[in-house]
């Protein structure tokens, strides 16, 4: 399991990060001493460093510096400042990519992602999804548990991959149209409403009942 340091003061954007990336199956760490990021790197000893630069003390730069005294181990630089110059300062500290707040988790993570495989041939496999007991099996489009398959249409499957890939939160309409259709223009609305109505039956059929929650104006959600 590749261990990710994040070096983030704001706790809100850590907690988000860690979050997304646990997700994905990484071990993860916020440092919150920054009076010395260079112990808790030292023991944490990670794969790979999301580092913001506006930290208190010592900046993200700083850190840098010493890190790469005795580790070339990859850093990522967060910040929401997107002039060029801090990304040439970035990346001539050390650094190895650059990522503006505020931050998408889906970029992000395939920069992490990429950055492995070059720097560790490592191989990031996707989260297994799970629901109720049961697995979303990619290569057969279905939801299964031993030997039990719950059989899924194509749209029902990505309806549902999608849900349960942001569990507690509201996935919009026009997220779903695009994951389905690869756009959310000509498309008639109902099409949708009908699509989700169809999974609602299928898993109401293997006993998951009331499980996609309509959100009245903001889209689906779905809960265990």
């Amino acid at each position: 399991m590749s261990r990710i340091l994040i070096v983030e003061d704001d706790l809100v954007i850590a907690e988000m990060i860690q979050k997304g990336l646990q997700q994905w199956g990484f071990d993860t760490c916020i440092a919150d001493d920054f009076q010395n990021v260079l112990a808790t790197f030292l023991k944490y000893d990670p794969h790979l460093l999301l580092m913001d630069i506006s930290l208190p003390f010592y900046n993200g730069y700083y850190w840098c510096t010493e890190i790469r005294k005795i580790s070339k181990v990859p850093i990522i630089f967060l910040s929401s400042r997107a002039d060029k110059m801090d990304i040439i300062m970035a990346i001539n500290m050390g650094g190895d990519d650059y990522i503006s707040k505020p931050i998408s988790m889906d970029l992000l993570t395939s920069k992490i992602q990429a950055m492995l495989r070059r720097s560790y041939d490592y191989v990031v496999e996707p989260p297994q999804l799970r629901f109720r007991g049961y697995h979303l099996d990619s290569g057969t489009s279905s939801l299964c548990f031993e030997d039990q398959r719950v059989e899924l249409t194509k749209n029902e499957y990505r309806i549902l991959q999608t849900l349960l890939e942001n569990k507690g939160q509201i996935i919009s309409r026009e997220k779903l149209m695009l994951k389905l259709w690869d756009s959310d223009e000509f498309i008639d609305d109902n099409t949708l409403t009908v699509n989700v109505n169809r999974l609602r039956k299928t898993l109401k059929d293997y006993g998951f009942e009331d499980c996609i929650v309509t959100h009245k104006g903001q889209g689906y959600s779905i809960h265990e």
